[in-house]
């Protein structure tokens, strides 16, 4: 059942800014049921005479399709929209720099959300502008988003979840002598009775001697449930020891972050 697919991918892997941990086990299901093309960059679309369409890469590669969805990012609305009679700086990609408390070059004008260029999620923006408002209207002085440990959920099938650095940014941060990662990759209950079982993968990178925990990255079924606790845990500065010492819920998935070894 179903139909014959093509994803066209412009780089070497999908969702290249995720920690390659879980996008090359979501890569190894897509190309289950997915034909993957990788460094195909789209350079024309043709349409043919029965309807069909003709999709040539710029490598002179072509995928014949009755339906084409582009998924290729989205724009800045930042200009022509007023800001030219102000002195805020719009950046080269159109976005808008601000400082921690989301004020902009210009004093009393203040951004936020996805035209600032950081973490392009509707739940950053609205934690941003609440911050804003409470520190502007509620008398908590000094209150401000910090940018740094925001859970993201891909909802792939399975999905992934993922908080934190990746291991290549906690290399770059840290020095690859000072983390430490672990890693596990199983078949969950849930998945086991299934005709077509999925495999769960999780890995946790931590740093120092402490081995605090600075990245989380998790694909599978129900990860996108799993990830939000395990995010509070971070952002409170959590070790892989407070992992450990926290009685695992047994037969669960997400146990399996409180026993890696």
């Amino acid at each position: 059942f179903g139909v014959e697919s093509h994803l066209l991918c412009r780089r070497e892997m999908v969702l290249r800014s995720f920690d390659p941990f879980v996008t090359e086990h979501l890569e190894e299901e897509l190309e289950k049921s997915v034909n993957l093309h990788r460094h195909s960059e789209v350079e024309k679309v043709e349409k043919n005479a029965d309807g069909s369409l003709t999709i040539t890469t710029k490598k002179g590669d072509t995928v014949e399709a009755d339906l084409l969805i582009w998924a290729i990012g989205r724009g800045l609305n930042t200009r022509n929209i007023g800001l030219e009679n102000t002195d805020v700086v719009i950046n080269d990609d159109d976005s808008i720099s601000t400082d921690e408390f989301q004020e902009t070059n210009v004093k009393g004008i203040y951004a936020v959300g996805d035209i600032t260029g950081k973490f392009p999620l509707t739940p950053v923006a609205i934690a941003a502008a609440r911050r804003m408002a409470d520190r502007m209207y509620g008398g908590m002085e000094g209150r401000f988003l910090k940018y740094e440990n925001i859970a993201s959920i891909v909802f792939s099938h399975p999905a992934i979840g993922t908080v934190g650095l990746t291991e290549q940014e906690a290399i770059e941060k840290y020095g690859e002598e000072n983390l430490k990662i672990y890693t596990t990759s199983f078949t969950s209950m849930y998945s086991t009775f299934s005709d077509h079982p999925v495999k769960t993968a999780m890995k946790m990178i931590c740093e120092g001697r402490d081995e605090k925990i600075v990245g989380i990255h998790m694909y599978g079924p129900q990860v996108d449930e799993m990830l939000q606790g395990f995010a509070v845990a971070v952002n409170m500065g959590a070790t892989r020891q407070d992992f450990n010492d926290t009685v695992a819920l047994h037969p669960t998935s997400a146990e399996e972050l409180s026993t890696l070894r």
